[in-house]
């Protein structure tokens, strides 16, 4: 007995030794534990002598994250958020150049012209509900029927400064107005109407699922993920008058460790027959062109997106102003900040 302990203890130092000696490479992405695990599991069945180790966050809180640890890199890959936050990124010298295989077959628009980051996938932006609560006749329609008074207290947000998905949706909302102070007041109605703001997106999903609320605003990949994987009464609506479209983006970090399968990575999971994989299993739309529709599934080529015309590059350097501004002085009391200018 003590003999067979000895030699499983002695065979899980060795295991662990073994773990040890393999290559370390540190992923910073929002996609979720789905998305994430499988495309660990399928680099390290590659590539066994890496040890993937993604860590997930918000859009938002990744470039936070990358700015903070500058001096000393922590991750080697960023994968996922708002083009807008790769583009401050480059502008700060946050990021390392690189031009994938495919760059040929990227959208317009959809990544840096001096390769600081490529778009993996384009993000439809929707007005997410529960269908137990709600039929879709009964769902707002449109951005502004959000902040009619029917909707008091029946609405859930993600909090937005860490998000990029939630900041590029309240920019997208005041670049709607005709100046920055009608888009805060569109925020400020959009706050009296909101039961709370979730610290991530598993307690926006989870109190939406229990009914504390009816609507909320997300992503349409998400929505779509957790309805069909966990079974979340959930379905959404593109607004009729158009949607936030983002190109979600990848990115090498500036003086991160292993970068040699960093790049490796960035590769494996933007091959065309990944990005098909992950259209299917987790809903994204690829940004490649050069993916053929039939293999693609149907509801992507059906679906009807208008795009929403942004000045990205104006959200890009002002956003940041917006939203602290929306957090010192509107969020949570957005019916005073109403009152004070009369506009209640």
């Amino acid at each position: 007995m003590m003999r067979t302990v000895v030699v499983l203890l002695v065979a899980l130092v060795l295991f662990s030794c073994a773990s040890d000696d393999r290559e370390t490479l540190v992923v910073y992405s929002p996609h979720g534990k789905e998305l994430l695990e499988a495309s660990e599991e399928a680099f390290e069945a590659k590539y066994p002598d890496v040890d993937v180790q993604w860590i997930d966050m918000g859009g938002q809180d990744a470039y936070d994250r990358i700015r903070t640890e500058s001096a000393n890199p922590q991750a080697s890959l960023w994968w996922g958020g708002a083009s807008t936050a790769f583009d401050r990124a480059a502008r700060e010298g946050l990021l390392e150049p690189y031009v994938p295989t495919w760059s040929d077959a990227a959208a317009d628009n959809a990544f840096d012209p001096d390769g600081f980051w490529y778009g993996t996938f384009l993000t439809p932006e929707v007005i997410a509900y529960n269908s137990r609560t709600l039929d879709i006749t009964e769902a707002p329609q449109d951005w502004d029927a959000l902040i009619e008074p029917e909707w008091r207290d029946r609405i859930l947000i993600r909090y937005p400064l860490a998000s990029s998905t939630m900041r590029t949706i309240f920019g997208a909302m005041i670049l709607r107005q005709p100046t920055v102070e009608d888009g805060y007041a569109w925020l400020a109605r959009l706050d009296v109407n909101t039961k709370a703001y979730t610290a991530n997106p598993t307690q926006l999903y989870l109190r939406l699922a229990r009914e504390e609320a009816d609507v909320s605003l997300w992503n349409m990949p998400d929505i779509y993920l957790q309805a069909e994987m966990h079974d979340y009464p959930f379905d959404y609506l593109i607004p009729t008058s158009g949607t936030p479209v983002l190109a979600d983006g990848i990115a090498l970090v500036e003086g991160g460790p292993n970068l040699d399968r960093a790049r490796q990575f960035y590769e494996h999971v933007t091959t065309d027959s990944a990005l098909v994989r992950q259209a299917h299993e987790y809903y994204r739309i690829p940004v490649r062109q050069d993916i053929a529709s039939e293999r693609l599934p149907g509801w992507m080529t059906r679906a009807a997106i208008t795009p929403m015309p942004i000045d990205w590059g104006r959200l890009e350097q002002e956003g940041a102003t917006w939203m602290q501004y929306w957090d010192e002085n509107i969020k949570g009391r957005g019916a005073e900040w109403l009152a004070e200018r009369g506009l209640d």
